[in-house]
């Protein structure tokens, strides 16, 4: 792949943004200063405490690999420091049957100083055409706000559920898994953590999940310089051995104790278990906790397995479901050429994309071993098969298999123009399970 932190700025960006006197650059990773200003403007953007000396130092080093770019304003007051941020790096993400390369996209920020002067648009229609100078098939990103991206042909394609479980209610009725526990120190996961999820990523086959890099494992296990302000409670972790000794499984978690001291809140930070005696051992742990009536579960699977695993399902309370990983489509043969399906057929999509990356009219056609072709339309189309029109960003939005076509007919965002054919395309990219993203990026 070309070298993609050190590509050209997108020209048609640049000019766009320099006709409003604003500058967007690439920033230097070796330049400390301005990827100092970078990262304050990215803290202040999401509102975050000011990062200290040591967090910066941490957080230099971790961008230091990444496409880094800002928006400059000479007029400001300290035209130094930027006024918008981005930051992408390429990375897989699971997808049925397999994996596919994409952008990942992070750090939007615009300042509140500049909003409606299309700065944010310059910098994603940016970040887009540079994903595909790079021949990549997808962006992506995870959002703090679900009311922007979907005008630049994002959709949401995994969601995430919060649980909350009374522990005083919840007993354990699920299976006694054969292997051990043991406490262990969260640092220790820097080594045993990333061979137990990628085997847990490959092995479950859950589409929507994406690379951990370095400095996520960091981070997550606390080994980073905590922002001002931080709670301190004690990050602690378990492993899940099986029975051979080897790790299939672990969690971290912090225990906040109540007003009154007991009992108190389990706060689960990540439990990833490759096999299902990991998960069962990981979660009938977290469960019979001593001095621990609640257990808080943020960034879960809509549909965990643990709620069939109690004795009162009614202990479980889903407390929050929501969008989590977006897609955009830019190669349209490409990714749907990529996943496996799960019925047979003709598809006639005719998709719009007001961007014009995914804009046209495309045959899938999908085997009886679930492999998929997809092409463009260069003829008039027979008129056999199942004929829907959408929007990329509502394919985006299908293709994990997490959103049902039927339900985009009903909300007149699809428009089926053969019988049955919102029925069938759900047929086809149905999924054993709902996609999933246990990460922020």
């Amino acid at each position: 792949m070309t070298d993609y932190a050190a590509l050209p700025i997108d020209a048609d960006s640049h000019a766009a943004l320099a006709a409003d006197g604003l500058e967007l650059r690439l920033i230097d990773p070796a330049d400390d200063s301005a990827v100092t200003r970078w990262l304050q403007a990215d803290a202040r953007g999401f509102h975050d405490s000011a990062p200290g000396a040591e967090s910066l130092a941490a957080q230099a080093a971790e961008v230091a690999g990444d496409r880094i770019t800002a928006v400059l304003d000479p007029a400001a007051a300290d035209p130094g420091t930027p006024v918008a941020t981005v930051r992408c790096w390429p990375m897989d993400v699971t997808v049925p049957g397999g994996s596919l390369p994409a952008w990942a996209i992070s750090s939007v920020t615009v300042a509140p100083t500049h909003r409606r002067r299309g700065i944010a648009r310059a910098l994603l229609t940016a970040e887009l055409r540079t994903a595909t100078r790079l021949g990549l098939p997808l962006a992506m990103l995870t959002v703090s706000e679900a009311t922007i991206y979907a005008r630049y042909g994002f959709g949401p394609a995994a969601h995430q559920a919060g649980y909350t479980i009374d522990t005083t209610r919840a007993r354990w009725a699920g299976p006694g898994p054969a292997g051990r526990l043991h406490l262990v120190a969260p640092d220790t996961l820097l080594t045993d953590g990333p061979p137990v999820f990628a085997r847990a990523r490959e092995l479950a086959g859950v589409a929507g999940e994406v690379d951990r890099r370095e400095g996520w494992w960091r981070k997550a296990l606390g080994l980073m310089p905590a922002a001002p302000g931080t709670p301190e409670l004690t990050l602690r972790a378990v492993r899940f051995d099986d029975a051979d000794g080897i790790p299939q499984g672990f969690a971290l978690y912090r225990v906040a104790l109540g007003p009154s001291g007991y009992p108190a809140r389990l706060d689960l930070a990540d439990l990833v278990a490759a096999t299902d005696d990991a998960y069962a051992g990981l979660w009938r742990f977290l469960l019979e906790m001593d001095l621990v009536s609640e257990v808080a579960a943020p960034l879960r699977s809509v549909a965990e397995p643990v709620r069939w695993q109690v004795a009162d399902p009614r202990a479980l309370r889903k407390t929050d479901e929501r969008d989590h990983l977006w897609l955009r489509i830019l190669d349209l043969p490409v990714v749907l050429g990529r996943r496996r399906y799960s019925a047979p057929g003709t598809f006639h999509l005719t998709v719009s994309d007001d961007l014009g990356f995914a804009d046209g009219e495309f045959r899938l056609t999908v085997d009886e071993h679930g492999r998929g072709d997809a092409r463009p339309v260069t003829a008039p189309a027979a008129s056999d098969g199942v004929r829907v029109s959408l929007s990329a960003a509502d394919l985006a939005s299908l293709y994990l298999g997490g959103t049902s076509a039927v339900t985009l007919v009903r909300a007149g965002r699809l428009s089926e123009g053969s019988t049955d054919a919102a029925a069938r395309l759900d047929a086809a990219f149905h999924t054993i399970q709902p996609p999933h993203l246990s990460t922020w990026f």
